[in-house]
């Protein structure tokens, strides 16, 4: 066994996409993460090589200028980068979302226009349903779009849009009454709308506000901001999909495979804490000895190495169940929960390992202490997990008579 976490199965042009990201993140993530992280700075000479390798396009179908490959490769892509560097697997996942989205979901015009600008990393997407006094209760949004002639007018504010300032496209969730009478159920009445913008911060066209960077205890160098919309006019062309109403579903499938992505990164960020803890426990010595010939620490690398492999099958299980075409809300669900809970198991494992050096923030451990927590939250808390296998599970075991 080289390492942890191999996938049975690929195809050769899958394992060249894998080699070739693998090589980036070695060459161009690892050595300056750490650094980057630290100064909150956006990587955006990361970002262009990414272009290049045309990641950004990765599931983007070929006649619009992407590789058309399948969620399971995107997946093990993000497992890579989030082993360099979680905070640009983040970049990429919001953009992914909305190619999705696009893809699955948009007109025919409105996959001409995007999609190929999308592939080439022209335009970066980032999607917003979260609002400052909501947490995971989607249902409960107050952003509003009300028709006005061949436009809506958006109105309310949005919170944790990650690529909040670098994006140029924002897939925003909005409440619309238009064909939608009183007591109609709240998920009946909300629409996707596909909004651009400038990149930067301040006001990035008239009626949008994006606020400054939120400050984070990890999770740097990717933009996490507010969003905030005034008498925000959109035209009714980009509603997404065209039809107003169809909102939740749009997002929820595009969350759906946001989860998968959260495992992968959870899986990604947790065979890097594996990789420093066997390294440091081999070259760090204690009672004349490296510490990995105690047995109290091959025990802590054994159950490590264990939760690596079994959050990995799981999130591949998930992946290739999305693109066989049918339902994987339950394996998404559990894919995330275990490989986020796993992930911030493994990390401290690995931080206690190191000993007093983890707490060094010359120590690549340090950061990914602080990022494991995030994986946590992301794509819904654990309880959201928890409830939707739950759910689901008893539709399947649901008791006849």
């Amino acid at each position: 066994m080289s390492r942890l976490a191999q996938t049975e199965g690929l195809t050769d042009i899958q394992r060249e996409i894998l080699s070739t990201v693998r090589d980036f993140v070695d060459k161009e993530i690892l050595p300056v993460a750490t650094e980057l992280e630290h100064r909150d700075e956006y990587p955006a000479q990361i970002v262009e090589g990414l272009k290049e390798l045309g990641v950004f396009g990765l599931m983007i179908p070929e006649e619009y200028g992407g590789l058309g490959e399948s969620l399971l490769t995107y997946a093990l892509t993000v497992e890579e980068i989030a082993r360099g560097w979680m905070s640009v697997s983040g970049i990429i996942n919001t953009h992914f979302i909305v190619a999705y989205m696009l893809k699955q979901h948009g007109t025919q015009e409105q996959k001409d226009y995007f999609l190929p600008k999308m592939a080439a990393g022209e335009i970066r997407g980032a999607f917003s349903m979260s609002e400052p006094a909501l947490g995971s209760d989607v249902s409960a949004i107050s952003s509003k779009g009300v028709r006005d002639g061949d436009a809506y007018v958006l109105n309310g504010q949005k919170m944790w849009l990650t690529n909040g300032g670098s994006s140029t496209l924002v897939a925003v969730l909005c409440k619309t009454d238009e064909g939608h009478p009183e007591g109609t159920a709240p998920h009946k009445s909300m629409t996707t709308f596909l909004v651009e913008k400038e990149a930067g911060f301040g006001e990035v066209r008239p009626g949008l506000t994006i606020p400054g960077k939120i400050d984070k205890m990890g999770y740097k160098g990717v933009d996490t901001t507010e969003l905030i919309m005034d008498g925000l006019r959109i035209p009714a062309d980009r509603v997404l999909g065209g039809q107003t109403g169809r909102g939740f579903y749009h997002m929820m499938d595009g969350v759906e495979v946001g989860r998968v992505n959260v495992a992968a990164r959870g899986c990604g960020v947790a065979q890097r804490a594996f990789e420093l803890g066997v390294s440091y426990a081999q070259q760090r010595q204690t009672f004349g000895k490296p510490i990995a010939q105690h047995q109290a620490i091959q025990f802590k690398l054994a159950e490590m190495a264990t939760k690596v492999e079994a959050a990995h099958a799981m999130m591949v299980n998930a992946a290739r169940k999305k693109d066989s075409g049918q339902r994987n809300d339950l394996e998404a669900g559990m894919a995330k929960y275990l490989a986020s809970e796993y992930c911030k198991e493994v990390v401290e494992d690995a931080f206690r390992i190191h000993g007093g050096y983890g707490f060094s923030k010359e120590y690549e451990i340090e950061r990914l202490y602080r990022e494991a927590p995030m994986l946590l939250i992301g794509e819904g808390t654990a309880e959201i997990q928890k409830m939707i296998i739950g759910r689901r599970l008893l539709e399947e075991y649901r008791i006849q008579g």
